[in-house]
C-alpha cells in the first residue's frame, strides 16, 4: 500500500469512527439543572430564616418574624370552658403538644409601587412574648424603617402595636402613616397603659370607618367583630390575585380553625367573636381564599378547607 493510499485508509477511519460517537444517544435534556417554577405564587426562599418572600399577583410580599406567644393549656386562654382533656385530644391529634399552645408573630411587609406597606408591628419586649425581632427581619428583607410609608394595624393589642416605638420611645417608622378603625383609635386612647404611645403617634394616624378602601385597588379594610371594638382585617389585591391578612380573627391554627365557637380569653367580646370567627372561616373556605395568618406557623400562608361541619387549616409550605 503506498503512503498516499495509506493516509486515504486513515482519513476514512477516523471519519467513520466519529460519525459511530455522534450517532449514539444523548443525555436528555431534562438532565440539566434548570429550576422548576415556583409553586403557588411562592419566589425562591430568603436566605434569613426569618424572612419568606412570595408574591401577591405583581406585589413583592414578604413574613417578618418577630417572635413567639406560648399559651398554657389551662383551661384560662384556649377553649375556656372545655375540659382541658378536650383540648390536649384537638392539638395531639394535630400532632401537637397537648400541654402548650404555640403562637408565632409575623407582620407582614407588602411593595406595592413607590409605596412600602406594614401590616401590624409585633410585640417589641411585651413581657408575654419572646419577641422584638421585627427591626432585624425587616432590614434582612431590605427595607430601613424610614422607608415604610404605611403601616396598617389590626387592633391596638400588645403584640400587634408594640413595634410602633422605639426602646427609646421614638416612632419606629417616622415617615409612615398609621391606618387603624376610628373605633379602636377610640379604644386606644382610652388605655391608660398607652398613653406614651398615644401622645408619639397621634400626628401620625389615620383613622378610618370599618371596611373603608384605604389604597384603592390594593387595600381594603375588612371588619371582623367582637375581638376588640374596631378589630380589622386587610384585603390586599393585585389585579385578580388577594390575599386577606386575618389579625387575630383566629389564633391558633389547630383550636381557632377546628372549633371557631370556643371561647378564647384574647376576645373582648367573645359571644360576638366567634360567630364572626366562623363567619369568616366559612368564607375563606367557600372562596378558597388565600390567607396570612399573623399567629399561625411561620409564615401563615395557606387556605381554610372544610372538615365535616369545621374547617382545617391547609398551609402552602
Amino acid at each position: 500500500m503506498t503512503r498516499t493510499s495509506l493516509a486515504v485508509l486513515m482519513t476514512t477511519l477516523l471519519a467513520c469512527a466519529l460519525l459511530s460517537g455522534c450517532s449514539e444517544p444523548q443525555p436528555a435534556a431534562t438532565a440539566t439543572t434548570t429550576p422548576a417554577p415556583p409553586a403557588s405564587g411562592a419566589t425562591p426562599a430568603a436566605s434569613h430564616p426569618d424572612v419568606f418572600r412570595f408574591r401577591i399577583g405583581t406585589l413583592d410580599a414578604a413574613a417578618l418574624k418577630d417572635g413567639d406567644i406560648d399559651a398554657a393549656n389551662d383551661g384560662k386562654t384556649f377553649g375556656v370552658g372545655q375540659p382541658t382533656e378536650q383540648v390536649a385530644a384537638l392539638l395531639a391529634a394535630a400532632g401537637q403538644p397537648s400541654d402548650v399552645l404555640h403562637l408565632s408573630i409575623q407582620p407582614l411587609l407588602v411593595r406595592s409601587g413607590t409605596r412600602i406597606l406594614l401590616f401590624d408591628t409585633g410585640a417589641a419586649d411585651a413581657s408575654f412574648a419572646r419577641a422584638g425581632r421585627l427591626p432585624a427581619t425587616l432590614r434582612a428583607a431590605g427595607v430601613e424603617p424610614s422607608q415604610v410609608s404605611d403601616v396598617f394595624i389590626s387592633h391596638r393589642h400588645p403584640d400587634h402595636v408594640g413595634g410602633l416605638l422605639t426602646r427609646e420611645g421614638a416612632l419606629a417608622f417616622p415617615n409612615a402613616t398609621i391606618h387603624l378603625t376610628a373605633p379602636e383609635w377610640e379604644a386606644l386612647k382610652q388605655d391608660r397603659d398607652a398613653a406614651a404611645l398615644v401622645a408619639a403617634i397621634t400626628p401620625k394616624v389615620a383613622a378610618f370607618q370599618p371596611g373603608a378602601a384605604l389604597l384603592p385597588g390594593v387595600v381594603t379594610a375588612v371588619p371582623v367583630d367582637g375581638h376588640t371594638p374596631g378589630h380589622s382585617a386587610y384585603e390586599i389585591a393585585s389585579g385578580d390575585e388577594r390575599l386577606l391578612y386575618i389579625g387575630d380573627s383566629a389564633h391558633h391554627f389547630v383550636v381557632s380553625v377546628q372549633r371557631p365557637e370556643w371561647t378564647v380569653q384574647y376576645d373582648e367580646n367573645a359571644p360576638l367573636a366567634q360567630p364572626s370567627r366562623r363567619a369568616l372561616l366559612q368564607r375563606a373556605a367557600d372562596d378558597n381564599l388565600r390567607i396570612y395568618a399573623v399567629h399561625f406557623p411561620f409564615p401563615g400562608l395557606g387556605h381554610i378547607n372544610p372538615q365535616g361541619d369545621s374547617f382545617v387549616w391547609q398551609p402552602e409550605r
